[in-house]
């Protein structure tokens, strides 16, 4: 299969429905693990602008529709999580809470590995704290 045949990471997460299902897993595990608590306090009381920007951001980002740049224009990433303190420990718990809920919702290894590091990389450039 060429790359051009071949399917993103979007339908292999199965579209909009998979892509929701793991960014409603995120969230609850940071509502729910004290290891996230961290993270979980950098967040509005109520999680559900988070989980549809998050959800709409990621469509995109993984090959499919466009939601978010539809709604907000270009992401700018870095600049909307400028008013937050995110340091080693923040970007950690992060990629922690994504990594299981990749896990939970039984992502191919392969997959989850890609995008694990493909997050990571993002992740580590919204640190705004710390060296």
């Amino acid at each position: 299969m060429s790359e051009a045949t071949a399917p993103t990471p979007f339908e292999r997460l199965d579209g909009e429905t998979g892509v929701r299902a793991l960014v409603d897993r995120f969230y609850d595990l940071m509502e729910l693990e004290p290891a996230y608590a961290g993270l979980r306090a950098l967040h509005p009381q109520s999680l559900d602008g988070s989980r549809d920007k998050l959800f709409w951001f990621l469509c995109g980002w993984l090959g499919g529709p466009d939601h978010y740049v539809q709604r907000f224009g270009h992401p700018r990433l870095r600049a909307r999580h400028l008013p937050y303190a995110i340091g080693i420990a923040e970007r950690d718990q992060w990629m922690a809470c994504m990594i299981q809920a990749l896990a939970e919702r039984e992502i191919e290894p392969a997959l989850a590995d890609k995008l694990a590091e493909s997050l990571f990389g993002t992740a580590d450039w919204m640190r705004n704290q710390g060296g």
